[in-house]
């Protein structure tokens, strides 16, 4: 019980190492963005000729999805357990079950944005925020 206790105590100490990663790589991807004109190029491939263009943005989406599966495991280890619980959907679902059910309906709700209104995806990116919300508090 103790070494439980005593590991679960920590969890500030993971917290800080995952967001301090974060904040690094999101730094070194800055300093990485070419510079045309005087002034960055947010959507210019970094990496000029490389076999996919990772552009900033593209870069930036799938290191926060990283960012919050790391944040997931940190959950996990500040309180382990998370009993499944039954929800709206009348099936259980667990904390990762429900980052994965409001990731894939956040895609949804962006190609749906980009399908019917275009770009401007900050709104998409609110209406996705309160949708994740709303899956974590009901399903």
């Amino acid at each position: 019980m103790a070494a439980v206790l005593q590991r679960t105590n920590r969890w500030p100490l993971a917290l800080a190492l995952v967001l301090v990663a974060y904040a690094a790589i999101a730094g070194l991807l800055v300093m990485a963005l070419p510079v045309k004109d005087g002034a960055r190029d947010w959507f210019a491939p970094l990496i000029p000729g490389g076999w996919m263009a990772w552009t900033f943005p593209s870069a930036m989406f799938f290191l926060t999805i990283f960012l919050l599966l790391a944040l997931m495991a940190v959950w996990e280890y500040a309180r382990p357990g998370g009993s499944p619980r039954v929800g709206i959907l009348r099936f259980e679902t667990t904390r990762g079950d429900r980052l994965f059910i409001s990731l894939l309906g956040s895609a949804f709700i962006n190609l749906a944005w980009l399908g019917l209104v275009g770009t401007g995806q900050w709104w998409a990116l609110a209406l996705s925020l309160v949708y994740a919300v709303g899956v974590f508090k009901l399903v």
